[in-house]
């Protein structure tokens, strides 16, 4: 396993922001999202740039030193390791924080696969079913689950793609479909392929000594009708990674599992009594440098590359890098 490039260090710089320069390349507005802003460009091309900025309980929360480019440059390695089970909107990687993609017209649906009976959220399935529920997302689960334990089998929890500022709304599988969101054919395909998709994302986990517990996946229509894999896939801000060493030990002592992921920073708000609501509470620095030190061992261990940081100034790199596209 390759060695680290070391700690995150209190003077670390952070990509908060990036405003592209005029090109008559770009032809519309900035879209800023949580953590990418995205620009169209000509010939049915799209530029995602990847910031540091940290979300959760759909508000950005913070910035975590070399984040934007370990989403970046980990979504790219999973892309391309999962070419041969369905296409995906990467056209070129410029630069450690950027991505040129096909402009997919995106899939009204965010299709959450979960393997584990986890999660703090309001769509997550243990808070429901510590509550009492037993049919969560058209899914009908057993008695007797362990929190944060396996469930009987991977299933699909599909939520509504919400505006900006808004929150993501759980609907069952069935309601996919009766709701007109999908039509019934294309919700099958995506169901399939999410569910492969997964099954190929805990074998590689698992090699590098992490639990896949759940994931995100995004999906697009290309020019063709042909459905793509759009967004990330497989990150840390996407995905809830868990050390596979000693979990069992510590769910057996009623401890929560060791994340690589932003679930620290969930729990972190949390225990500030934070669910979403009102002023963002001031966390401690340690948590934004530790988070982004389980990225970069996350990167390193799935993709078995050695994490290198891009030049800075950040924003005058990623300019730089991208003079050719844009002329």
């Amino acid at each position: 396993m390759p060695s680290s490039r070391g700690r995150a260090q209190p003077d670390d710089p952070v990509l908060g922001d990036f405003d592209l320069p005029a090109s008559p390349v770009v032809t519309g507005p900035k879209v800023a999202g949580k953590v990418r802003s995205a620009w169209p460009l000509t010939d049915g091309r799209r530029l995602l740039v990847t910031t540091d900025r940290l979300s959760a309980f759909d508000r950005i929360i913070g910035h975590v030193p070399f984040k934007g480019q370990v989403l970046n440059q980990l979504a790219a390695w999973w892309f391309e390791t999962t070419r041969d089970i369905v296409a995906n909107h990467v056209i070129d990687v410029p630069d450690p924080n950027a991505l040129v993609a096909l402009d997919a017209a995106t899939l009204p649906v965010e299709v959450v696969v979960r393997a584990r009976l986890t999660g703090s959220t309001d769509t997550a399935v243990l808070p429901r079913y510590l509550a009492g529920e037993r049919e969560l997302y058209g899914h009908r689960l057993p008695d007797g689950l362990t929190p944060h334990g396996p469930l009987p089998q991977p299933i699909i929890t599909p939520t509504t793609k919400a505006e900006a500022g808004g929150h993501d709304q759980p609907i069952t599988v069935d309601e996919v479909v009766s709701s007109g969101l999908l039509d019934a054919g294309l919700w099958a395909e995506v169901q399939k392929v999410a569910l492969e998709l997964f099954a190929r994302g805990e074998r590689i986990a698992a090699e590098a000594g992490f639990v896949l517990a759940d994931t995100k996946y995004e999906f697009g229509l290309d020019a063709n009708d042909e459905l793509v894999l759009i967004d990330e896939m497989h990150t840390p801000d996407s995905s809830r990674y868990w050390n596979a060493d000693g979990l069992d030990a510590r769910l057996e002592q009623g401890l929560a599992p060791e994340g690589f992921d932003k679930e620290p920073v969930r729990l972190a708000l949390r225990s500030a009594g934070y669910s979403g609501d009102g002023p963002i509470p001031d966390l401690d620095p340690a948590i934004w440098h530790q988070t982004s030190d389980r990225y970069i061992e996350l990167y390193e261990r799935l993709t078995g590359r050695a994490f290198v940081p891009g030049d800075q100034p950040i924003a005058a790199r990623i300019e730089a890098n991208l003079l050719e596209l844009l002329s």
